[in-house]
């Protein structure tokens, strides 16, 4: 019988496959060792150094619990409001545990949480991996900067939220760990790896809004970062710590939009970094939905502005994708709740 491909094997490019078949392996109880506590941070800091010196050995710890032998690891980032019960986070799980050989990913999920009840949620999950981000800990303890509530799209604790997420993610490819980033508002109908076939020179693959039909063609393609894998390498560090250090002179841009401005500016040529934009023919959204099901791997609830219509209209999206007859064609139900949200 021929060997299966690894997933450290498809994502490093070395070879192309279609979904995994066979007998899917259970997942243990979760353990001690899935969960991780959340720093204590002292309100001052410290002339030493020491605290952050904690802080780094704390995210490593994190990431080297969730990344496969090959360094690669699963993204999310989640507050209070995301993880209420029945909310957004729950979808995505159960996408998790109910898509095409996505279960055994469970095990490679890393849920960075912005605050402490966000965190706690994430513990009682069992099976993923969570951390506390340190520096929304801190803005916690002070009164400060507080992102735990729903933040509405283009809210100014939207964008601020969006800005600590570029920061994390930086940290993460300095640590040398490459990884899929998907919001929490992406459900997982397949396993995605397969789908992204990439290549050992691609850095950056990446969802867009409305796919072109050129994948090659990142400065055509509205870039979306609700759904990306990025590999390590001094190029993708590179940008990630400019597209960070672009927030200070992009007052009101969400991060999204300052990275599309910057891939214009010449920014992914200039660093040499290798970008291919995912189609949505695989890569759904509510902007533009796949036409045929059968070809789907996640679905992500963009052109959608509240969290409640978000979780709506990817409910039905679970359940239109559970009545799948994959020999016929499917479109997928209208997105009701969210052409709603924006009135």
């Amino acid at each position: 019988m021929a060997t299966m491909p690894t997933l450290a094997a498809v994502r490093a490019g070395a070879v192309r496959i279609g979904p995994l078949r066979g007998r899917r392996r259970r997942l243990p109880p979760p353990r001690g060792r899935h969960i991780l506590r959340a720093m204590v941070l002292d309100r001052r800091p410290r002339p030493d150094g020491s605290e952050a010196r904690a802080a780094d050995d704390d995210l490593e710890a994190a990431l080297r619990g969730a990344a496969d032998a090959n360094r690669t690891l699963i993204l999310s980032v989640l507050n209070k409001a995301y993880a209420e019960e029945d909310g957004l986070l729950d979808l995505f799980v159960q996408s998790l545990k109910q898509g095409e050989d996505t279960r055994r990913l469970i095990r490679h999920v890393l849920l960075v949480a912005m605050d402490r009840p966000a965190f706690l949620r994430c513990r009682s999950l069992g099976g993923v991996w969570c951390y506390r981000l340190p520096d929304a800990a801190a803005a916690a303890t002070n009164g400060t900067d507080d992102v735990s509530s729903e933040q509405l799209y283009m809210s100014d604790g939207f964008i601020r939220m969006m800005w600590r997420r570029i920061r994390l993610l930086g940290d993460v490819l300095k640590h040398g760990y490459s990884f899929i980033f998907t919001d929490l508002d992406v459900i997982w109908l397949k396993n995605p790896f397969p789908s992204l076939n990439r290549t050992r020179e691609e850095d950056l693959l990446i969802s867009s809004d409305r796919f072109n039909g050129w994948p090659d063609d990142y400065l055509g393609n509205e870039l979306n970062t609700g759904f990306f894998f990025v590999a390590t390498s001094n190029r993708t560090v590179a940008l990630f710590d400019e597209w960070h250090g672009a927030r200070g002179q992009s007052a009101g841009m969400k991060e999204q939009d300052v990275l599309n401005q910057m891939k214009r500016r010449g920014s992914f040529g200039r660093l040499g970094v290798r970008a291919r934009v995912l189609d949505t023919a695989r890569f759904s959204g509510f902007c533009q939905d796949s036409r045929d099901a059968r070809q789907v791997t996640t679905v992500h609830a963009n052109c959608c502005r509240t969290m409640r219509a978000k979780v709506a209209d990817l409910k039905v999206v679970i359940s239109a994708a559970r009545r799948l007859n994959r020999t016929a064609e499917l479109r997928w139900p209208a997105h009701s709740k969210c052409a709603k949200s924006w009135r």
